[in-house]
């Protein structure tokens, strides 16, 4: 099961060793490097054993505490391409800690592929003690890229890429939050997760013009590997452009596709259990998913007490993704993390997936250093190893959650849980052991309704619950519709699953609502 630090999302690493990929390096400039060169390799080691990797580290690095571990630092001025007329810019992490087996690093020229070299000189090591002899053949744990995103002539960090094969990204005014990874195998299976490793990396050297940036990895695992070309454009809303030739080495009891990992602790469905001055934490705090059919599915977020896993049979999905709707800094109230500044992360494939379904793994967490949310794609049907899965997608990494939903259709703009209670004849409130939701629709053309319009819920609740009361109501604040719920559950040991949607005669107004109220709860 995947419960990974934000700071120690590599803990589960897989190894690798044996021979680089041997790339021929052309002389003149009528050669170009391609997605087909890395699946070449990708393909023979498929035919292969895995070879887990082996780590090069002496003992005084690999057994260091995170704290000295920051200590070592790139020297800014030796960024690769400083010295070029291009915008983009790498710089490397060194191996340290669980980051104990390099990757190897490749620049992309107009006739040529080289090998980035480590060097202990684009670091400063603080005052971490260490022999260089020792450390001078180490490789590097991953890189970032630098780019102006915010102000011309300052470098702003877009993309890292550090451990398994984990990635982030931002755009313009945001800072980092969710991840996303190149691929899943066995999220949540009691087998136990597999964690593919990104390897190998060539990267294109851009010309002064480029405003983007191509990147090719090279995956491995046990049971998978797999060619991958990421086109990264930033911008204000960064987009990255995915294609992944994926082969199996053997059998897999799930394979997820595009996933990406999150943070939930808390918010208002799931208020925190002790008093805090953030009213919420979390990355993100719902499962967005258009359809192949149209329809917009929502799923807020939850921190359970037992490990939850939801499905959503979709073929041919449009998009799919986790949102942090809800932008106002008084909805998270933290100065130092900022979470009203972390991006939603979408997927948006391109072609047709076929059948299958988007997956929600929930994991308990006791703070914010876990990244307990997954969601990917998984196809219903997997061809036989060796055999070549293809898949293109575009990843938005946005704070403009508003086109991620269709203007037509409401959507949820805030799901609030409470104590549900009955007011007597005295006026006061008297609990009556009820679990009540409130739930605020909004929209463009919901907005245009008259506060008259007869809107109606359409509510339905799995075989462990009952729908004590539905009402729903116009609400001035929002120009929008609020719907009341109190539903009494019958084992509290087992979750409740819901729905709900507002309709005008037999016109739908709005996105689903789908909630899981987790065991225990």
């Amino acid at each position: 099961m995947l419960i990974t630090n934000k700071n120690k999302t590599e803990l589960k690493k897989l190894h690798w060793s044996g021979a680089a990929v041997l790339l021929a390096l052309y002389a003149n400039n009528s050669w170009a490097f391609s997605i087909d060169d890395v699946a070449n390799e990708a393909k023979s080691l498929a035919g292969k054993s895995f070879e887990a990797p082996k780590s090069n580290l002496p003992s005084q690095f690999r057994d260091m505490k995170y704290a000295d571990y920051q200590q070592i630092q790139f020297n800014h001025d030796k960024a690769y391409w400083n010295k070029l007329k291009t915008p983009f810019k790498l710089e490397f992490y060194h191996q340290g800690m669980y980051f104990d087996t390099p990757v190897k690093l490749h620049e992309i020229t107009a006739s040529t592929v080289r090998e980035i070299k480590y060097n202990p000189n684009y670091f400063n090591f603080g005052n971490v003690q260490h022999d260089p002899e020792t450390i001078k053949n180490l490789g590097f744990a991953g890189f970032k890229v630098l780019y102006p995103l915010n102000a011309k002539g300052k470098d702003d960090e877009i993309t890292s890429f550090l451990g398994a094969s984990y990635f982030r990204v931002i755009g313009g005014g945001q800072v980092y939050g969710l991840s996303s990874r190149g691929l899943a195998i066995d999220t949540a299976l009691p087998s136990g997760e597999e964690f593919p490793r990104f390897r190998e990396f060539w990267i294109q050297r851009p010309k002064p013009q480029d405003k983007q940036l191509v990147i090719y990895a090279l995956l491995d695992s046990p049971r998978a590997t797999g060619a991958y070309r990421f086109v990264l454009r930033p911008g204000k809303d960064t987009n990255v452009d995915v294609q992944a030739k994926v082969y199996l080495r053997d059998k897999v009891g799930k394979l997820g596709v595009a996933p990406l990992t999150s943070m939930f602790l808390y918010g208002p469905n799931q208020p925190s259990p002790i008093v805090n001055y953030r009213p919420s934490l979390h990355d993100s705090n719902g499962l967005s998913i258009h359809a192949g059919n149209g329809e917009w599915i929502w799923r807020p977020l939850n921190n359970p007490r037992h490990l939850a896993v939801s499905t959503f049979t979709v073929e041919n999905p449009k998009g799919f993704g986790l949102l942090q709707r809800g932008r106002e800094f008084s909805q998270y109230q933290d100065l130092d993390d900022r979470y009203d500044l972390r991006p939603s992360g979408w997927i948006e494939p391109q072609g047709d997936w076929g059948k299958g379904r988007v997956e929600l793994v929930e994991i308990p967490t006791a703070d914010e250093t876990n990244d307990n949310i997954v969601a990917f794609w998984t196809p219903e049907n997997l061809p036989e190893p060796g055999k070549e899965m293809n898949f293109k997608y575009r990843l938005h990494f946005t704070r403009d959650e508003d086109q991620l939903h269709s203007p037509e259709t409401a959507w949820v703009k805030s799901t609030l849980r409470s104590t549900g209670d009955v007011k007597q004849s005295n006026l006061v409130r008297q609990p009556d052991g009820t679990i009540a939701f409130v739930v605020d629709f909004v929209g463009e053309e919901m907005g245009k309704l008259a506060d008259n319009t007869p809107v109606a819920p359409q509510v339905s609740i799995g075989n462990n619950g009952e729908i004590v009361e539905q009402s729903v109501r116009y609400n001035p604040v929002t120009k929008g519709w609020r719907l009341m719920l109190r539903i009494r559950v019958k084992d509290n040991k087992q979750p409740t699953e819901m729905r709900a949607a507002l309709v005008n005669g037999d016109k739908a107004l709005t996105e689903t609502w789908s909630y899981q109220l987790p065991a225990n709860e």
